[in-house]
């Protein structure tokens, strides 16, 4: 097996890059800092050196130089931004293998690497990377996002401070059996997260099953949830397993659990409490074995208070919580998101979009996002889709970002409920009493617009 060592000070991408090149079938070493990494140089025999350039105790010059004296025959690649082109260029001058830019592109570099080790005999090229010639204007528009790969899961993952916190809360907890509660507006990426917890816990080989609470009917919610019986209503026309016994071993992800009625809440905590079920119209109790994740854009407590949501479920969904940022709240995370979803949109929609022109990127970064990351992608692949240049331009993007008619309404805050309802109101103005529309103006869905409108008595 090639051994890898990884030097790097971004423990977060350390550990994502070794899991990674792990599952393909590289031993992975990490060193925080230039000292560890030349003690473990000294003591282990690496077929590839990966190294940022800038190091708490040093720069990636700094180990070149020593790995030129010390591990002369161990190739080098160098992970650099491309504000650093011409510290890439002068790594290359003083022997690297070669460089790769920041965000890392997983496939591009597992190739990078298979070269590297696969040439480590001959001479390390001496040439200007041809991505130094690339025009100022045209870096920002060619920078990709740094797609993470971990099993099933194809995502971005922001550098905003609010997403550090986020990604770093989620693999804490992942490896435990807790129960999570993931807390946010619609939009924000909530079931990525709950599947990331998923890929990233020891239940990973097992069934990731969700269940959309909102969209559950309340005569057939119990069957959705624990299974029937052939025969037991009307309907039921042969056996089904409910989501508790396909997830068995595996994650029970309820997606907006505050929209469950009061019974269904009974059930479900006497399910939890005592893991075991009962299938509708069945005479026997079946055994059931399940790590529990929830997600809401409703505030739970409040719901308790107004009696809407049993405090005893609650305090067994929420052993950790995590709270998703609106992308409001990270906005240096816009482009990253943006050129992850146009990369998306090219594949599915077979073009070849390089990026975003200067004054379109501007107009992505001044809009507050009501409808967070699923309204930003929706953006992106119709603004693919009506590309006809190399690059998007404010003409290919929706009217409400460019500003030629009035702007969607502030996004609905469930934590706070000042001035909701008059927000919801013009929300139904500007869409002439659409509610699907208005339901997208807000950045929620229709089933929480509708339970708005009760609670607000609004026709």
């Amino acid at each position: 097996m090639e051994k890898i060592l990884i030097i790097d000070d971004d423990v977060t991408l350390s550990v994502m890059l070794r899991t990674w090149l792990g599952k393909r079938g590289f031993e992975v070493d990490t060193a925080a800092d230039l000292a560890t990494g030349r003690k473990l140089l000294g003591a282990g025999d690496y077929a590839l050196i990966l190294s940022d350039m800038r190091l708490p105790d040093g720069e990636g010059t700094d180990l070149l130089q020593w790995t030129a004296e010390h591990a002369a025959a161990t190739p080098v690649i160098v992970m650099t931004g491309y504000a650093e082109i011409g510290n890439a260029v002068n790594s290359m001058k003083l022997g690297a293998r070669d460089y790769i830019s920041k965000p890392v592109r997983p496939d591009e570099l597992l190739r990078k690497i298979r070269e590297a080790i696969d040439s480590a005999g001959e001479a390390a090229p001496v040439a200007v990377p041809v991505a130094a010639a690339t025009p100022p204007a045209r870096k920002a528009a060619k920078e990709r996002s740094p797609l993470r790969q971990e099993g099933t899961l194809s995502y971005v993952e922001g550098r905003s401070e609010a997403s550090r916190k986020l990604y770093e809360f989620a693999e804490l907890v992942a490896p435990t059996n807790m129960s999570v509660l993931i807390e946010g507006a619609s939009g924000t990426g909530k079931e990525h997260i709950a599947r990331l917890i998923h890929e990233h816990s020891k239940r990973a080989g097992k069934p990731f099953v969700a269940v959309d609470c909102g969209a559950l009917s309340r005569d057939l919610a119990a069957s959705e949830f624990f299974g029937h019986i052939k025969g037991s209503f009307t309907g039921a026309l042969a056996d089904k397993k409910g989501a508790f016994e396909v997830a068995h071993g595996g994650t029970l992800f309820l997606d907006e659990v505050g929209n469950l009625s009061y019974d269904i809440q009974v059930q479900l905590l006497r399910a939890l409490q005592e893991r075991r079920i009962r299938p509708v119209g069945g005479a026997r109790e079946l055994s059931v074995d399940i790590r529990l994740i929830c997600a809401t854009n409703e505030d739970l407590e409040g719901a308790i208070v107004r009696g809407s949501f049993r405090a005893d479920l609650y305090h067994r969904i929420d052993e950790f919580v995590l709270r998703m940022p609106d992308l409001a709240e990270r906005q240096e995370d816009i482009m990253l998101y943006a050129n992850f979803f146009l990369e998306q949109a090219n594949r599915d929609l077979d073009k070849q979009v390089a990026g975003f022109d200067p004054e379109a990127e501007k107009l992505l970064l001044a809009y507050d996002w009501p409808g967070n990351l699923r309204q930003l992608k929706n953006t992106v692949t119709r603004s693919t889709l009506m590309a006809r240049g190399e690059y998007v331009t404010p003409a290919d993007l929706p009217a409400e970002l460019t500003g030629t008619e009035p702007a969607a309404p502030a996004s609905v805050s469930l934590r706070d409920p000042a001035g909701e309802e008059e927000r919801i109101r013009r929300a139904l103005n500007a869409a002439g009493g659409n509610k699907s529309q208005a339901a997208r103006l807000l950045g929620v869905d229709r089933k929480t617009l509708y339970n708005k409108l009760r609670q607000y008595g609004i026709e």
